[in-house]
């Protein structure tokens, strides 16, 4: 029986796939000595990676370009229709509609809520305004917002969210940064742990690092997870209730590969591997003007504008990418630069390859997004519309997702634990 799951804040879906699983992953992102039992089927480059026991049933964000790539991709994997599934409006609305009266505004039987409530105020590139946004719950700059409406605060919405349906489970996400703002961090997870007069145990936040996961980029990311205290076993409550919660019990994945080095003190120390290569899920690409993908043929035609400006770096094909971010134009890298602007990759540029910087698919390889995930969308031949979602609305999109790989890591160490943490 798949356990239903409610997505809020949900982009275009980078958790959702992940928390569904049954979505392609190129070879090298996975450990196969450790998660071999993670392959339904494999082709030359990808593992078919095998369905998890969760299923969307309820979507939302406040941008209707994430609705369409959620949607297209969504109702092809599932072969009907998901247009309802998606609400496009903010969390502060649909919670008030639902204290209107309308209860039937979240689907029924919820037994695990995620969400990357919106990262930007807690964000080290950003200014860092967290509690005192002067951004609304719609992302609009406005006076006099009411405090618990404004764009920093909606985890507190999500909170209401998760009174309302009662889970079993959540997982809230936001960017580390918000682990460096201690105060922030506590009254976050002392705020999720009142949900219903401290009904729900909510672990210590952990960082995660995406590379430690296979995924060849540079990115990291704090979860809040919060298990239901009444839905939990005997056995399960004392376990996660220790200071120093065990790696067997903890709804936290495990390391797969090592950065720089480090070590792990976990079961899987003899089978990790080194970081993954960003090269290793770009080489296999063909150039934007001989791609037939669509998403590959696009990319940010904004020139070169000096070392000293963001974004205006080459990739290192030996390293972790940079963090892949919901920018376009003249902040995304460069996959090459010209000998003149002080480019690595002579031998490709003799070859006739031009200077340019990452396309969409490139983005979304790097943070894991299937191939069958489309970033860019053509309208139908009679519109007037060249796109129903353009290549500067697919960079922002797959800069702000959760890496899909990730999100699954999480899915499978949860769904393993599952029938330890909650009754039947």
């Amino acid at each position: 029986m798949k356990k239903n799951l409610l997505s809020l804040f949900s982009g275009c879906g980078g958790m959702d796939i992940g928390f569904e699983g049954g979505f392609k992953a190129h070879k090298s992102t996975l450990n196969f000595d450790i998660h071999k039992d993670w392959v339904e089927s494999e082709e030359k480059n990808n593992f078919l990676l095998k369905e998890t026991i969760f299923e969307t049933k309820f979507a939302n964000d406040i941008s209707s370009h994430a609705k369409v790539a959620w949607d297209t991709y969504f109702s092809n994997k599932r072969g009907f229709d998901l247009n309802e599934t998606y609400r496009v409006d903010s969390i502060v609305n649909i919670v008030k509609e639902f204290k209107n009266g309308n209860t039937n505004v979240f689907p029924k039987n919820i037994e695990i809520v995620t969400g990357g409530f919106p990262c930007q105020d807690f964000s080290v590139s950003g200014k860092r305004k967290g509690f005192m946004s002067h951004k609304d719950h719609q992302g609009k700059i406005k006076k006099n917002i009411p405090t618990e409406e404004t764009r920093g605060k909606l985890y507190m919405w999500m909170k209401e969210v998760i009174e309302i349906t009662s889970p079993k489970i959540f997982i809230a996400e936001n960017v580390k940064g918000l682990a460096n703002l201690g105060v922030v961090k506590d009254i976050i997870q002392k705020d999720f742990s009142n949900i219903n007069g401290g009904g729900y145990l909510v672990l210590p936040p952990k960082v995660l690092h995406a590379g430690n996961f296979g995924i060849p980029q540079s990115r990291e990311r704090i979860f809040f997870i919060g298990l239901k205290k009444s839905a939990l076993t005997k056995k399960a409550l004392e376990e996660l209730s220790k200071a120093d919660i065990s790696e067997t019990y903890s709804p936290y994945p495990t390391a797969t590969h090592r950065l720089n080095g480090e070590i792990h003190y976990s079961s899987y120390e003899d089978k990790l591997t080194t970081f993954n290569k960003c090269k290793n899920v770009l080489l296999d690409l063909e150039e934007p003007e001989k791609s037939d993908d669509i998403s590959q043929n696009y990319y940010s035609k904004a020139k070169f504008m000096g070392k000293h400006c963001q974004g205006q770096k080459e990739i290192n094909l030996e390293k972790l990418a940079p963090t892949i971010r919901a920018e376009h134009h003249g902040n995304i890298e460069f996959r090459r630069l010209a000998n003149e602007n002080g480019g690595n990759y002579k031998i490709e540029m003799k070859k006739g390859k031009k200077e340019r910087r990452l396309t969409l698919r490139e983005c979304a390889r790097i943070q894991t997004f299937p191939d069958d995930f489309n970033f860019v969308i053509p309208t139908s031949e009679n519109s007037r519309k060249k796109f129903e979602l353009s290549p500067s609305q697919g960079y922002k999109l797959v800069g702000n997702a959760v890496p899909p790989l990730l999100a699954y890591h999480i899915a499978k160490k949860i769904e393993s634990n599952w029938s330890f943490y909650f009754n039947p």
